[in-house]
């Protein structure tokens, strides 16, 4: 129970009845505002910021009271409003602080506190101890990948090895963080912003304007997650075709396309869809194999599709595609976008183009309600309407902020909200065909709003290795910091996507890949950008029969993971979850190579090459390893894991073990 009460001239925080924080007028304040400017440079979605503070001013409280659920607090500046919200969660609003731009706000902190979230991270999982940038961006950049193959080249692979995290980049940024302390924060701001846990006694939140914001708590993390996602919404159910097997990637036209589905089908392989991304059409560039993005069905790649989809349907196999908020400069839709105006301009009123890889492209105008309408026109028309059944809405981090949008918004302010805008667009497309709950579609960036708006998350074009900070293990922190941001529902590409020379999938990796997503919410493959340098579902008679297996788990899975995805609708309690969000235990808040699918499966993915065994940490209870039978009650533990047999544990007692027929 959360309560504010006036004791004198101080203002207290109280939960459950005990004091949290105190706002007394005689004694520093925690907030302080400043004046400031950014300067961006972008190239291919990766952005260098370098920033001019002008002025940094503590403010000084005047007046701090009390009445009820709300009080107010009085500053030299301007004025707080809190409020309590359900008893469970603080909003503060701002009135006045004309004329600036920054806000500090430092919170309590110690030393043994952990800290989750900002978003999608991928090569660490508690920051404590790190400095956090919350910017939409891209999060493989050309520098990176090229330092990455001359390594290689020279014989140097270490895969243990992470860049430093100043360096760190993401898709999907947002201004949440949750705490071992069981509270979360979660700001309003659409600007940059910044966290600042370094200090072993204060969280330092720094926005790049004056914003509301959120601190909320919870007696457990089920209850926490549910307070946050409150807030935040929550995803829909999927669709009940998405457990029944493995969602195929392929491309390359009709006959390729029933070729592999047949190949898979005759090996085993429960097969529930085929993803092809070419379904628009393909651009092969110096970098890869790429698409046309222009959203129409490419009739020369895949003649016949209309009819595919239709038999493919009536065997149970789903048909899906691509699509991303952009136009292919040479095609027809960026022809009629551009002479309707529907796309971002420059400061020169011309169409702004932004460099993909090698190729330039037009961006859809998202704050054009006519541009919206248009391409949600398209999506339903073209891709809903034609019998997709989900889709990749890629993209959504390359908004440049020197750029003129139809609504006269600053871009800078804009540019973290495009990710959500564009899943946005997507989900009202679905709602409008009547199809929610029937289609899938599936999102790499996100920002506040995302949980609310799309259906899933990918983690993005992970490398096609056992990296730490790119390739296979980078998924698992991805996945969970996801879910200490309210997004639930998440999966990656099977084997990984950028490849390039040497960087290439072998067999191993792609078996392994597989292994962990078949203990994911969706099992999908990705042909990745060079799909003849990659080990595919095909690759061998292994791979394929190992395929199968794989496949056959997840769809017998497909009651308890479909429990866990309603469980995630209702409550906001991630399918992909924390080992701490059910274990108070120090080496469960540490753990970020393992997660929990739902509340009774542990996954401990292989993530080194020519692993044969793993040492896996069992949090204090009753389990069972999936292959031998062997029963654990918790510790450190080292388990055989061959291919085909990941450290899987099930709790003692759990409906999982009679599911799976090994």
């Amino acid at each position: 129970m959360l309560k504010l009460n006036q004791n004198e001239r101080i203002l207290e925080i109280l939960l459950n009845g005990k004091v949290i924080f105190s706002v007394d007028p005689y004694k520093p304040a925690p907030l302080e505002i400043g004046k400031g400017e950014n300067f961006y440079s972008m190239s291919h979605g990766s952005f260098k910021i370098k920033e001019n503070i002008s002025q940094r001013i503590r403010v000084k409280i005047t007046e701090a009271k009390a009445d009820g659920n709300c009080a107010l607090i009085k500053t030299n500046y301007g004025t707080l409003t809190l409020t309590v919200e359900e008893d469970r969660r603080i909003k503060v609003d701002f009135e006045g602080f004309d004329g600036y731009n920054r806000m500090w706000l430092t919170l309590p902190s110690n030393k043994d506190e952990f800290v989750y979230g900002s978003g999608e991270v991928f090569s660490e999982f508690n920051l404590k101890g790190k400095h956090a940038n919350i910017w939409v961006a891209e999060h493989i950049n050309a520098l990176q990948i090229g330092k990455k193959l001359v390594k290689q080249v020279v014989g140097i692979k270490n895969a243990t090895k992470s860049q430093a995290f100043k360096k760190y980049e993401t898709y999907y940024a947002q201004p949440t963080f949750i705490s071992s302390e069981k509270f979360f924060f979660h700001s309003l701001t659409t600007a940059r912003a910044e966290f600042d846990f370094t200090k072993d006694e204060a969280t330092v939140v720094k926005t790049d304007e004056i914003a509301p914001f959120y601190i909320g708590f919870g007696e457990s993390f089920e209850d926490l997650m549910n307070n946050l996602t409150s807030i935040l919404g929550r995803q829909p159910e999927l669709p009940d075709w998405v457990y029944d097997g493995h969602i195929l990637g392929i491309q390359g036209g009709t006959d390729i396309m029933m070729s592999k589905i047949d190949t898979a089908v005759s090996h085993g392989i429960p097969v529930n869809g085929a993803w092809i991304q070419d379904w628009e059409g393909r651009r092969v560039t110096a970098v890869g194999k790429q698409l046309f993005w222009n959203w129409e069905w490419d009739k020369e790649l895949y003649p016949g599709l209309d009819e595919k989809i239709r038999e493919l349907r009536e065997k149970g196999i789903k048909v899906l595609g691509y699509i991303n908020p952009f136009l292919a400069v040479e095609k027809p839709l960026y022809k009629e976008a551009s002479e309707k105006g529907y796309t971002v301009k420059n400061k020169d009123g011309e169409d702004y183009y932004v460099t993909i890889t090698t190729f330039p492209a037009a961006m859809i105008d998202l704050t054009n309600p006519k541009a919206w309408e248009w391409i949600k026109g398209i999506i339903k028309k073209n891709m809903i309407d034609f019998g997709l059944a989900g889709w990749m809405a890629d993209f959504g981090e390359y908004l440049p902020t020197d750029c003129v949008l139809y609504s006269g918004e600053d871009p800078e302010l804009v540019h973290n909200t495009w990710p959500a805008r564009w899943a946005q667009v997507n989900r009202e497309a679905v709602e409008e065909a009547g199809k929610l709950g029937e289609i899938m579609f599936f999102t790499r960036a996100g920002y506040s709003n995302t949980p609310r708006y799309s259906t899933m998350m990918w983690c993005g074009d992970n490398h096609t290795d056992f990296s730490i900070d790119f390739g296979l293990p980078s998924v698992i922190p991805a996945m969970l910091s996801l879910s200490c941001c309210g997004f639930g529902l998440s999966h990656s590409d099977v084997g990984g996507y950028t490849s390039f020379f040497n960087l290439k999938r072998s067999e191993e990796l792609y078996m392994r890949w597989c292994e962990m997503n078949a203990f994911t919410p969706v099992l999908r493959g990705h042909e990745g950008l060079n799909p003849d340098l990659n080990a595919q579902h095909d690759a061998s008679e292994e791979v394929l029969k190992h395929n199968a297996k794989m496949a056959k788990i997840h769809k017998e899975l497909k009651p308890y993971i479909k429990a866990a995805v309603k469980e995630n609708a209702e409550k906001g309690l991630a399918v992909i979850r924390p080992l701490f969000f059910h274990y108070d235990e120090k080496e469960a808040f540490e753990e970020a190579h393992e997660y929990l699918l739902g509340r009774d499966v542990l996954v401990a993915p292989v993530i080194r090459p020519k692993a044969v065994s793993r040492e896996v940490y069992l949090p204090k209870d009753e389990w069972v390893h999936l292959w031998s039978g062997k029963e654990y009650s918790g510790g450190r533990v080292t388990v055989p894991a061959p291919l085909g047999e990941p450290p899987v544990f099930v709790r003692k007692g759990s409906d999982v073990l009679n599911l799976i027929k090994k």
